[in-house]
């Protein structure tokens, strides 16, 4: 994003419906508990990287909805402009993504803009993917196990080995549901290279998936309260971005499970899991 009154980048993330409590505290870290008594983790890492890409594939065979929502708040966290727009994804027999625009009222921000960072994040790093293909690209070090809600989780720490030139990468944790080798939560921030000239800040964030049509678990929810810090300035920001209404169609790849879940609430109810 950039500041409207002196050029100054800031980034997108997501949370479901304007949040259910406006006074939500950032997310924060995880605290594990450590040791590798009877861990192999680099086991876990195949196990669960090979999951990913079955997931990448089954979600390629599904629309959903997507609705994205930026808050620009003051120093007292009271609400100020806002962004939004809900679009339709679906996918070509190919599996190439298109968006079709649902509803996208003119913007109020005050101060920033979206910048091309913010759109890719929007669409791929915030509802982050650890395929076995992406796995030369990171360092992912085990750190412990940790429940999320009910779930019990292996606790990694992701981190890019090298920033390239037009690629964005996450950096910072995943829960791995240690009986499906799923991930069913991401905490973190989008990276990139960036020019020397740009001021340009990413929010932290953290993105919940669910289980959908019983086999695979699916983003469903990202959320972001944070402060980004310009050279100049400082901008807190609140973000939501929900994916939903989940429905499978048969295009390149051809998995079948289930039936189609259709749920009309902004964050996710009544799932078999819930992380």
């Amino acid at each position: 994003m950039y500041r409207l009154a002196q050029i100054v980048l800031v980034s997108a993330v997501c949370l479901p419906a304007w949040a259910d409590d406006p006074n939500k505290a950032a997310v924060t870290p995880a605290n594990v508990t450590a040791g590798t008594a009877g861990v192999n983790p680099d086991e876990i890492i195949r196990k669960f990287a090979a999951k990913e890409k079955e997931f990448s594939l089954a979600r390629d065979n599904y629309t959903y909805r997507q609705t994205s929502k930026i808050q620009e708040l003051d120093e007292g966290g009271s609400a100020g402009g806002k962004w939004e727009i809900t679009e339709d994804v679906v996918f070509s027999p190919d599996g190439k993504r298109s968006e079709h625009v649902v509803r996208a009222p003119v913007s109020s921000l005050e101060h920033l803009l979206l910048s091309p960072e913010d759109m890719e994040d929007l669409r791929n790093t915030q509802p982050f993917v650890l395929t076995t293909d992406q796995l030369p690209f990171y360092d992912i070090r085990y750190l412990g196990k940790q429940n999320a809600d009910e779930i019990s989780c292996y606790v990694f720490s992701v981190k890019p080995k090298k920033l390239l030139a037009g690629k964005r990468f996450f950096e910072g944790q995943i829960w791995v549901d240690d009986r499906d080798f799923q991930i069913v939560k991401t905490y973190g921030k989008a990276v990139g290279l960036l020019k020397k000239s740009d001021d340009q800040q990413f929010p932290k964030f953290e993105t919940l998936r669910e289980q959908i049509d019983g086999k695979y678990w699916f983003p469903t929810y990202t959320h972001a309260d944070d402060t980004l810090h310009f050279k100049d300035y400082d901008q807190r920001i609140r973000m939501i971005v929900t994916y939903k209404d989940y429905k499978k169609f048969q295009g390149k790849s051809t998995i079948t499970f289930g039936d189609v879940v259709d749920d009309k609430s902004d964050k996710p109810k009544d799932q078999p899991k819930k992380p």
